[in-house]
């Protein structure tokens, strides 16, 4: 990860407030560390790579994760990379915000 790595969450997610994230420290603290307080267990599956032209990267997948109120969902998610001499420089999630909501209440 690049150290002034662009990083979006969808627009919807409640993750979104502090779009765009600016480096790995409000990476972690903003997306990674809030996922983990707020959930049970979070894992990514059925991850498909799409390699496409000029150093972007889809990524397909799916979330199977239980938020701590006790809801579980999978929801469908993507994953858009940008990269520059071999890190990550943007990202920009996709995902069903609505599935989220309905799961977390946020």
């Amino acid at each position: 990860m690049d150290s002034h790595i662009v990083w979006n969450e969808a627009e919807g997610n409640a993750y979104a407030d502090g779009n765009p994230y600016i480096g790995p420290d409000a990476v972690l603290n903003g997306v990674f560390g809030r996922i983990m307080q707020e959930h049970e267990y979070f894992n990514l599956k059925d991850i498909e790579l799409h390699e496409m032209s000029n150093d972007k990267v889809l990524a397909t997948l799916r979330y199977d994760a239980k938020h701590k109120n006790g809801n579980s969902y999978d929801a469908q998610a993507a994953h858009f990379w940008i990269l520059k001499d071999g890190k990550i420089v943007a990202f920009q999630q996709y995902v069903d915000t609505k599935k989220l909501l309905e799961a977390t209440g946020k």
